[in-house]
């Protein structure tokens, strides 16, 4: 029994609340290294505060994932998600731009990212639930449009405020500027309203109809599953990262390196010790939450390790961008790096405006990209779209008027748009049903683990290699989509 296609509006209404959750990561991104520098942050030290965005997506996705794969309620399988996140996310949204001290603004960066993940890991699974194997790239699409318009508008929230109302975008030493906190309390109004349209306006498959459709559907699309991980496998690769990070620990003691750097080393002991853990419980018969997503883990399908290297390189470059945009333009473009200084909110408020550039263009060639996809594969429609994002963050470096930095920005879009839809539609083809939730958080381990090596390497590069020039790192981003670029070719995909 195959599932039924869904209407244009039906799809429309499913993603709908995707909006509310890009208008939240879209504040968060254009506006919070501006608020950690306003509340007196070096630029050096800018990376390790929003490592907090990262870890949180790292813990809570596959956690959420699993959850969510195993739950029936009043409101369906992923719909509780989905609003209590809404409700935890558009709480934070208000208070962080009241944050007195920089320290508390990276804790509320914190509880907010991971409040938004809450929401977002369970849309991707909902895709993959409800539409048939030939709908999936236009719903993952679907959801590129409304990550693209909601964006739009967030990212340029600040700028209209200011510019348009006229509310300050300036403050006092210290203290953040009206337009910002403005943003930040519409954006959490918005967050809300579009997370409830989705869950009035959408209804799920009960467990056993989907189970019905699943089974179907996975004898013809999905790759079979490996066999079950042994127990020596956990051990032996948690042994081996242990190792691995106590000697990256104690090389960076021998050279002194900055702290961010550690975090690379930390994350491999923690995770080693997981993995001896999870080959421990396992070997004692003890079976939980912690031991299944591990096991998934480490049974992944081979097109989902291909893509887990396409993701790596794609959101090392994204990370960057979000990071360095700000210090990279009114550095760069405006002159100026005194985070007080009229000139450099100017900057601020326009990468604003830009982010609000390469959504609207995510947004507006969305569509597109299907038809691209089509005429061609998903595969040739990524690559293409990761070097073009690559010559864009590369371009950067040459442009010295703010408004011919609109054109790379639009090239942004593009890569954006194709990041959101095509790793996703090629894997959802490529994983049990059953498994959706799970897998779709685990691969975003993929999207969370470049984006701690980012945070923990471009702080150390822009400080200690380009001497505080931040436009490097937009260049380094650059390379990193073209690599992204490259292993696209190898990713095995039907389509």
């Amino acid at each position: 029994m195959e599932k039924p296609r869904l209407s244009f509006w039906q799809i429309w209404n499913m993603s709908f609340g995707f909006l509310g959750i890009q208008f939240g990561f879209a504040l968060q991104n254009a506006n919070v290294s501006r608020i950690f520098e306003t509340l007196g942050a070096e630029i050096d030290n800018i990376p390790i505060l929003w490592i907090a965005a990262p870890v949180s997506g790292l813990i809570i996705q596959p956690i959420i994932g699993h959850m969510s794969d195993n739950t029936w309620t009043r409101l369906g399988r992923r719909r509780p998600y989905f609003l209590a996140g809404a409700i935890m996310a558009s709480l934070a949204l208000i208070i962080m731009p009241n944050s007195p001290t920089l320290w508390m603004a990276a804790g509320m960066l914190w509880i907010m990212d991971a409040s938004i993940n809450v929401s977002m890991e369970p849309f991707r699974a909902f895709v993959g639930d409800m539409l048939p194997p030939d709908q999936r790239t236009t719903g993952f699409a679907t959801q590129s449009f409304f990550i693209g318009t909601g964006a739009v508008v967030a990212s340029a929230l600040p700028y209209v405020l200011t510019n348009w109302l006229g509310i300050p975008n300036t403050a006092a030493e210290g203290i953040i500027p009206p337009s910002v906190k403005y943003s930040f309390y519409i954006g959490g109004i918005i967050f809300m309203i579009a997370i409830v349209w989705t869950v009035l306006k959408t209804k799920e498959y009960p467990p056993d109809e989907l189970a019905q459709f699943d089974n179907d559907e996975g004898a013809s699309l999905a790759q079979p599953e490996q066999g079950v991980a042994k127990v020596s496998t956990f051990l032996n690769v948690g042994l081996v990262l242990l190792a691995l990070g106590i000697g990256l620990t104690l090389a960076l003691a021998y050279v002194n390196a900055e702290k961010e750097v550690y975090i690379l080393a930390i994350g491999l002991i923690v995770f080693g010790l997981i993995e001896v853990i999870v080959g421990w419980m396992s070997k004692s018969g003890i079976s939980n939450g912690l031991t299944s997503i591990i096991t998934d883990l480490n049974n992944m399908p081979v097109t989902m390790k291909q893509l887990a290297v396409v993701q790596f390189f794609s959101w090392f470059a994204l990370f960057a961008m979000w990071i360095y945009s700000t210090a990279a333009i009114t550095s760069h473009v405006y002159g100026t790096q005194d985070a007080t200084s009229q000139l450099y909110n100017d900057g601020a408020d326009w990468v604003g405006v830009l982010f609000s550039v390469y959504n609207g263009a995510a947004a507006l060639l969305a569509f597109g990209l299907i038809w691209l996809a089509g005429k061609t594969s998903r595969k040739i429609t990524h690559t293409i779209s990761l070097i073009i994002g690559g010559v864009s963050f590369i371009s950067i470096s040459f442009i010295k008027s703010p408004e011919l930095l609109v054109i790379p920005f639009l090239g942004v879009g593009l890569v954006w748009a194709s990041i959101l839809a095509m790793p996703y539609a090629i894997l959802a083809g490529a994983i049990p049903g059953r498994k959706m939730g799970v897998y779709m958080g685990i691969f975003n381990f993929f999207i969370v683990i470049p984006q701690i090596c980012a945070a923990s390497l471009l702080g150390f590069l822009v400080k200690r290699v380009f001497e505080g020039e931040a436009i490097y790192a937009l260049i380094i981003g650059g390379v990193s989509f073209m690599v992204a670029a490259v292993m696209v070719l190898l990713v095995k995909d039907e389509n």
